[in-house]
């Protein structure tokens, strides 16, 4: 009986003992929290040409980043030229696309898509049934274009120039 009283004893203080603790803990929680919201937040304020030095301002609309010239097509006159600016340019059968190709029967109605990023303009096949090609390599996810490239899409082949 004694010993079971003094086993009881001593749950009873660990039981205390782990609220103390307890209690302690998020008492320091919630002080460290009132303390950061007391102290001033500090803000990031940048001037135009840091921001334009950190690659943080968007590419105005009118700067050409680079030129697609059509080689050879059934739908567009060859020589014709398609200038990328800041905006993603489509490509397609559809004729909601930047530039359609109605005549292109191996062409998918949406089938590729010319996105300018910081780094360069990139392409992406954007689920064409008959594919999109960089030098006569299917693509099988987005790439970046070099100069030079010819890009296939349906029977039109067009050369990317920055």
């Amino acid at each position: 009986m004694l010993a079971s009283a003094q086993v009881e004893t001593t749950l009873l203080v660990l039981k205390l003992a782990f609220l103390v603790l307890l209690y302690l803990f998020i008492w320091r929680i919630v002080r460290s929290a009132a303390r950061d919201l007391r102290l001033p937040q500090e803000s990031m304020i940048l001037a135009p040409q840091q921001a334009a030095a950190a690659g943080l301002l968007a590419q105005p609309a009118g700067r050409e980043l680079g030129r697609l010239v059509v080689l050879d097509s059934p739908a567009v006159d060859g020589g014709t030229v398609y200038t990328l600016d800041a905006h993603a340019l489509t490509m397609g059968r559809g004729s909601n696309n930047d530039v359609p190709l109605p005549t292109d029967e191996y062409a998918s109605t949406r089938h590729a898509r010319f996105e300018p990023r910081r780094d360069g303009i990139w392409i992406e096949d954007i689920g064409s049934t008959n594919g999109t090609f960089v030098n006569g390599i299917r693509l099988t996810r987005e790439r970046k274009l070099a100069p030079g490239d010819v890009v296939r899409i349906g029977e039109t082949d067009l050369r990317f120039e920055p």
